[in-house]
C-alpha cells in the first residue's frame, strides 16, 4: 500500500489539496485533518485534486461529504478534479459525481469554484 501523500496549494483565493495514494480507512482520517487545518485558515474555496489517487473507499467519501455539506452550508466550496472512475468509483455508484462539483483538473476548478462565488454546489 502507498503512502497517503496530500499537498496544499494556494492559488488565488482557493486551496488546492493534491491527494496522491490510496484514501481508505486507515488514511482518511490524515485528509479529514488537512481539510479541517484548512477551514480553521477561514479556506472557502477548496478544490481536491485526485488525479493521484489510486483507491478511495467509502471512509474517503465520508469525509468529503462532510466537509463539502459544511463548506457549502458557510457559503464557500468544495470541488473534485481529476477524478477517475477506476479509483474513485464509489462517487459514481453513490450519486456523489452527479452533485458534488467534478473537473478534469485542478485548474478547471479553481477557475469555476472563485467565479462562482460563494456557494457553489448544493449541500443537501
Amino acid at each position: 500500500m502507498d503512502a497517503l501523500r496530500l499537498r496544499p496549494d494556494q492559488r488565488g483565493p482557493a486551496l488546492v489539496v493534491s491527494v496522491d495514494g490510496d484514501v481508505d480507512i486507515v488514511t482518511s482520517h490524515s485528509l479529514d485533518e488537512c481539510l479541517r487545518q484548512a477551514r480553521r485558515e477561514d479556506q472557502r474555496h477548496i478544490v481536491l485534486d485526485l488525479a493521484g489517487v489510486e483507491f478511495m473507499d467509502t471512509s474517503a467519501l465520508a469525509v468529503i461529504v462532510g466537509h463539502w455539506k459544511e463548506l457549502t452550508a458557510d457559503g464557500g466550496t468544495l470541488a473534485l478534479a481529476g477524478a477517475s472512475y477506476q479509483s474513485a468509483r464509489s462517487l459514481w455508484i453513490t450519486g456523489l459525481a452527479h452533485r458534488i462539483p467534478m473537473f478534469e483538473t485542478a485548474g478547471e476548478a479553481v477557475k469555476a469554484v472563485t467565479a462562482a462565488g460563494p456557494g457553489t454546489g448544493e449541500a443537501g
